[in-house]
Order: C-alpha cells, then sequence, then structure tokens
C-alpha cells in the first residue's frame, strides 16, 4: 500500500542527487548572486529545525570590502597555527585552498545568540544541542545553493573570539562559520578532500550498528 504523504519517486530521486552533489566550495568565479536569492537562503535557514523553537543563529553580511579583507586576514592568521599543528602533512595543507573569501560573490558570518544559557529546553544536558540547530539551518541553505547553481563553502578556519571582536558581536555570541557563496565554472564530481587523499567516505558498517556499540575499534585513524 502507498505510503500516505509520501513525496513523488521523481521528487524523491531529486533530492537524493542534490545530497550527493552538494560540495565545499572554495574555487569561484566572478558574478553576482540571482537575483532575490539571498533572501531565500535565510528563509531556507528559518525553516530548520530547532531545539525547543530557539532559533539560534544569527546572520552577519559582509558588505563592507575593507571588513572582508580583516575577516580573511583572520583566516589567514589561523591557517597558518593549523599548518603548524599538523607537522607531518604542514606542507600539504599550506597547499590546499581553505577559503574563497578573496574571489566569492557574498560572504556571510554564521553566529550563535547571545544568552543561550536561557535556554533550557532540549539543552539541559545536551548544551551543544545550539550549534546542532545552527548547523541544521546551514545545510538547509547549502542545499538551496546547491540547487540554484550557486557554490557555497563553510569556513571554520579562524579564531572566534577574534572574529566575534572584529564584529562587534555582543558577549556570549559565538561564530561558528564563515559562508562563502557565489558562482563556479563546476562542482567537482567527489569532495576535494577525498580527491586530495585526505580522507574518504566511510562505509555504512563502520557507522551504522544494531543495539550496542560493536566490539573492536570502528573509527578511521587520523594521520596528521
Amino acid at each position: 500500500m502507498p505510503i500516505s504523504h509520501r513525496f513523488l519517486d521523481s521528487e524523491i530521486e531529486s533530492l537524493t542527487r542534490l545530497m550527493s552533489q552538494r560540495r565545499d566550495i572554495r574555487q569561484f568565479k566572478t558574478g553576482p548572486l540571482p537575483e532575490g536569492l539571498m533572501p531565500r537562503l535565510i528563509e531556507a535557514a528559518q525553516m530548520a529545525p530547532s531545539v525547543g523553537f530557539m532559533q539560534p543563529w544569527r546572520f552577519l553580511h559582509i558588505t563592507d570590502a575593507a571588513l572582508r579583507g580583516q575577516v580573511h586576514a583572520l583566516v589567514d592568521a589561523e591557517r597558518e597555527r593549523t599548518s603548524a599543528a599538523l607537522p607531518s602533512r604542514q606542507q600539504e595543507f599550506m597547499k590546499l585552498k581553505v577559503d574563497g573569501l578573496a574571489e566569492c560573490a557574498e560572504v556571510l558570518v554564521v553566529a550563535l545568540m547571545d544568552g543561550r544559557e536561557k535556554h533550557i529546553f532540549g539543552r539541559r544536558t545536551l548544551p551543544e544541542m545550539d550549534l546542532a540547530s545552527a548547523s541544521c539551518a546551514i545545510q538547509n541553505m547549502w542545499l538551496l545553493a546547491r540547487a540554484e547553481g550557486i557554490g557555497m563553502g563553510w569556513v571554520s578556519i579562524f579564531e572566534p573570539s577574534d572574529l566575534a571582536k572584529l564584529l562587534k558581536m555582543p558577549e556570549g555570541a559565538k561564530p561558528i562559520a564563515i559562508l562563502c557563496l557565489g558562482q563556479v565554472e563546476t562542482f567537482p564530481e567527489k569532495p576535494t578532500l577525498e580527491r586530495l587523499g585526505w580522507g574518504c567516505r566511510l562505509e555504512q558498517e563502520q557507522i551504522f550498528f544494531e543495539n550496542s556499540w560493536p566490539e573492536g575499534d570502528h573509527s578511521t585513524p587520523i594521520s596528521y
């Protein structure tokens, strides 16, 4: 019997294709976003689930060129520090393009709101659920951008306290992402880090267990 409320097969296939072809983009070409896309991206973010309906996400649209340059400088500074923490792959890491701030069309900084400690519903034992909620909002934006043929990259290489100070955030607010958005020449067939040998997609048996955690270590070893 058909399942009530089920989407059409073609719609499900489109959704699966969209998820499989989403990419973390660092390379952009010149050109603006489609007219009206930015407010629709924010609307998509607002559709995301959030613990206790707290909606902890806040978005700062960086439109000032000088300010964008300062944000970029913070990323470059952390890039050097991250490189120093990867002794076995330091040179390899420094060759990676970790952001598209110099050429992307638009920049958004995503932050967690201040005063989050007041929200107890769903967070008393798992306070990090505010971050999980904001991540869902970012994923919504990512999927809509990909559906529109627009690239998006999530930059996490920065010192949160420095970026919060630069953007004059209130005490308690915390930036979690710098999002680069823009037109692209192409979307890679595989994620960049997978293609460059930094990791590979895990098999289901490595992540999907029944009833209890299996004996033995099912994690993927990381050697940097």
